[in-house]
């Protein structure tokens, strides 16, 4: 089993790779030779930062939601686009209860058995 999802996701690499211009490929490969960006293992402090971050976060996963949707076929892609717009804008209403949420999670360990 473990190879064949292994396999599939070699093939969606390789899907993607070969969908990737050339010239963006050659700056990609530019940038992961120097390594991660050091703003990467910075901490986002303020409550400010962190909800910057999490409003770009939420623009990106509306974007890809996006993208998904115009894959599908015509009668479906209405129905996914206002999905994508109602949880878009219902993230973005929360976002400060997201940002709460996240800086306040419990660590306890949780039961997972559904009982």
């Amino acid at each position: 089993m473990n190879k064949v999802i292994a396999a599939a996701l070699l093939a969606a690499c390789c899907a993607a790779q070969a969908q990737t211009p050339p010239d963006v490929a050659a700056h990609q490969r530019k940038e992961l030779r120097h390594g991660d960006p050091a703003r990467w293992y910075k901490a986002d402090r303020s409550t400010a930062a962190q909800l910057r971050t999490l409003r770009k976060e939420i623009n990106a996963a509306y974007a890809e939601a996006k993208i998904g949707c115009k894959k599908m076929a015509a009668d479906e892609r209405s129905d996914c686009m206002k999905e994508a717009r109602d949880n878009y804008a219902a993230d973005m209403s929360n976002m400060r209860e997201l940002n709460y949420a996240a800086n306040h999670m419990d660590t306890s360990v949780y039961e997972t058995t559904g009982r």
